[in-house]
């Protein structure tokens, strides 16, 4: 049995692109496909009858702190990654795996493999994809990702050495790409992190293709949460409570310590944020249009623009070998 404990400690913070069911580090296609959640690049977005219930960042300070806080996630599970507790070669069709850390090869996926919760309230999967050589990259076609006995996609990451695609898939999760993501038809249920571009396509007529950021069905587990009136759906590792007077549980409008309220003081999406990441105006902003204390991009090799996010002789250093 799989400790869940040491499982959800693997578990990378995606931080600030948590809210993100789409982003990338160059661009971002979409075309004929609905998406829930925020889309992000640091490049161009293009939308060709893509709707989108969310906010487009199109390399703006949101997008650029977004994808910095998923480089950081990303590269710490390279340079430091968990124990696995087992290798998964072919397929995955049939399997069924209870809550653990798992290296997978990048043989392309097909089937069904079904993830077993157990009914454990903390259930977490790490599937680590990878060769050794910096090109394992996951691949399904007719790939279905399914949960039983509880469990959510957001507990469940992918990290992926190179490039993720998937087509005709319904896949859980949250892939964190070495390279790009391609979705072509299907749907997906969690966040779609690439370094390099992301590509989603579905069907002109039939069946739309979805792509959802993923949302935890757990209560906040921090007093600050549970005192808040605010109805957001959010946890409060990346939401900090919220409670800036929101009492008709309008969802842009979370709290003096929140993540997304219009006059947040200590917010992260703030319009007039005094001391958040993402403010216009902010006085003590990481990422914002007058900050202070953000370095040259071009030579911020965690958050910057190249599609590891470190330069070679870092990674040749680290490797898998």
């Amino acid at each position: 049995m799989v400790l869940t404990a040491s499982v959800a400690a693997a578990q990378p913070s995606l931080g600030s692109a948590d809210s993100f069911a789409v982003l990338a580090g160059t661009a971002v296609t979409c075309t004929n496909v609905d998406v829930t959640g925020d889309v992000g690049a640091l490049g161009a977005i293009t939308q060709t009858v893509c709707t989108v219930a969310g906010t487009v960042h199109r390399g703006d300070s949101a997008a650029r702190r977004a994808f910095s806080d998923f480089m950081t996630a990303y590269n710490d599970l390279e340079d430091n990654p968990p124990a696995c507790d087992q290798t998964l070669t072919g397929t995955l069709a049939g399997r069924v795996l209870e809550p653990g850390v798992y290296c997978v090869n990048a043989t392309a996926k097909t089937g069904t493999l079904t993830l077993d919760a157990q009914n454990d309230a903390n259930a977490h999967w790490l599937f680590l994809v990878r060769d050794g050589a910096g090109t394992g990259a996951l691949t399904g076609t007719n790939f279905n990702v399914v949960m039983i006995n509880g469990g959510e996609a957001c507990d469940v990451t992918w990290w992926v050495e190179a490039a993720a695609t998937l087509t005709d898939s319904n896949f859980l999760g949250t892939i964190l790409a070495g390279a790009g993501i391609t979705v072509t038809r299907g749907t997906f249920i969690g966040h779609a992190l690439a370094t390099a571009a992301a590509t989603l396509t579905g069907l002109a007529a039939g069946p739309r293709t979805t792509v959802k950021v993923c949302s935890s069905g757990n209560p906040p587990p921090d007093d600050d949460c549970k005192k808040s009136k605010c109805k957001c759906k959010c946890k409060c590792k990346h939401h900090d409570g919220g409670h800036d007077g929101d009492h008709d549980g309008d969802h842009h409008n979370c709290g003096h310590d929140g993540h997304h309220g219009d006059d947040d003081h200590d917010g992260h999406h703030g319009n007039d944020d005094h001391d958040g990441h993402h403010g216009d105006n902010d006085d003590n902003d990481h990422h914002g249009g007058n900050d202070h204390k953000d370095k040259d991009r071009d030579n911020d090799h965690k958050g910057g623009y190249d599609s590891k996010g470190k330069n070679d002789k870092d990674r040749n250093g680290k490797g898998w070998e």
